[in-house]
């Protein structure tokens, strides 16, 4: 079987049993604007996650775009790029499904797409196929005249929003009056806060406030030795796995790492656990990357001899352990192009990265870890109906869903960034 790059098909074939293969909910051949109706995040690997009432919600698409086939949204979207030239540029996620990859002009994950919206200074308008942080980020690296858009408000991310940025400043308020605020003998405070670029940008503002960071995938461990230097611990949200996927492979023991639950009084932890932390992990995850187990590693070594497993360092701790190599989707893609042809590959991410890696590479065999197809609830909202719509909106001098970060929030969000983008990972 030829295969291809399109989850969306791979996902209908399986529901007429033209494929073999199972999916996580037969809802993913719901069109998203029958989904945007209902409140969650949508079909898919979050589609359990329990999402805030203040959580940005999609109205309704016009009913052109809803009735209209492929091929003339295609032909739609094609029209518009064209007649708006470089006045707009598109940014697509790797984790965005194929139909809509195809018409980015720069495709990455978060931490690239923010630098191609800084340097985009041309363009008018940014069209982010993303998901909201992503979009806010763009909109703080942007400049002042440049529109963020994010074609559906309701791509949001359920990793990001397990960290409210009244749940930071309370556990910052109780950490404060734990640690107090003055430097040690060596001039580093008690705790310097560090967000995942998976957060919102109310986060990132609260960082830049606090002597904090932002982080990527690439650039953790980078970002966390810059943070040691000034602080004697570190707070780290909201992913649990990334912060001590990283902090172990830096040498901090886990008994130094205890977890912070929002909902309980020092997170859940004794006065002397958190006086001996180096790192405190958030009680966040991403539900993508924590469907990987150690049990389908073992699965695809006994069937695949040789293969060789990388995985994402958003995975739980003890599936890192078990596999090869972990890194960033840049890292996993790079891994990829490097390697000898004939290379079999089981990857733990998510699957609309997967599925385009093997079939960009016909000459190795790349297959996902998790054998049940389930995308990202929340980077499925985007289609290409939607980026029809926002398109020709443009074309017609109307700004739709833009995404804009208030002053106030924007200014010290842009230091931590600044942070994180000097942070750059050793060669």
């Amino acid at each position: 079987m030829t295969l291809s790059a399109s989850v969306d098909l791979t996902i209908r074939d399986i529901s007429t049993g033209t494929r073999a293969g199972s999916t996580c909910t037969t809802d993913l051949l719901t069109a998203p604007w029958d989904v945007d109706v209902s409140p969650g995040y949508g079909p898919g690997a979050s589609m359990a996650d329990p999402i805030p009432a203040t959580a940005p919600r999609q109205g309704e698409l016009p009913q052109r775009y809803r009735d209209a086939t492929a091929d003339e949204l295609d032909a739609r979207v094609r029209a518009a790029k064209s007649a708006l030239g470089d006045r707009v540029v598109v940014l697509g996620h790797f984790y965005q499904r194929d139909e809509v990859v195809q018409y980015a002009d720069y495709v990455g994950d978060s931490f690239q797409l923010a630098n191609a919206a800084k340097a985009r200074t041309e363009a008018e308008a940014i069209v982010f196929c993303g998901v909201h942080f992503m979009a806010e980020t763009a909109d703080l690296l942007s400049g002042p005249a440049q529109s963020v858009i994010l074609p559906n408000l309701a791509a949001g991310c359920s990793m990001a929003d397990m960290a409210s940025i009244d749940q930071v400043e309370e556990c910052w308020e109780q950490l404060t009056e734990l640690y107090g605020t003055q430097p040690d003998a060596q001039g580093r405070v008690p705790v310097i806060p560090v967000t995942y670029m998976n957060s919102s940008a109310a986060i990132k503002g609260f960082c830049g406030r606090n002597g904090g960071i932002v982080c990527t995938s690439s650039n953790a461990e980078t970002v966390l030795e810059w943070a040691f230097e000034r602080g004697q611990r570190v707070l780290f949200f909201p992913d649990q796995h990334l912060g001590r996927n990283t902090a172990k492979h830096m040498g901090v023991p886990l008994e130094r790492m205890p977890m912070w639950n929002p909902a309980r009084p020092l997170g859940g932890n004794v006065h002397e656990q958190l006086d001996d932390a180096r790192v405190i992990l958030w009680q966040g995850f991403c539900s993508v990357h924590k469907r990987f187990s150690v049990a389908q590693i073992e699965k695809a070594r006994a069937e695949h001899p040789g293969v060789r497993v990388i995985v994402h360092p958003e995975c739980p701790m003890d599936v890192v352990d078990a596999a090869d190599e972990y890194g960033s989707t840049d890292y996993i893609r790079k891994a990829i192009e490097a390697a000898p042809a004939g290379t079999t590959f089981a990857i733990g991410t998510e699957i609309n990265l997967v599925q385009r890696l093997a079939a960009q590479h016909p000459e190795h065999t790349i297959f996902c870890l998790d054998p049940v197809v389930c995308p990202c609830s929340t980077m499925y909202r985007i289609h290409p109906g939607y980026l029809a719509w926002v398109l020709e909106s443009l074309v017609d001098g109307e700004v739709v869903n833009r995404i804009s970060v208030a002053d106030d929030v924007a200014e010290p969000a842009r230091v931590a960034l600044e942070r994180m983008l000097a942070a750059k990972p050793k060669a």
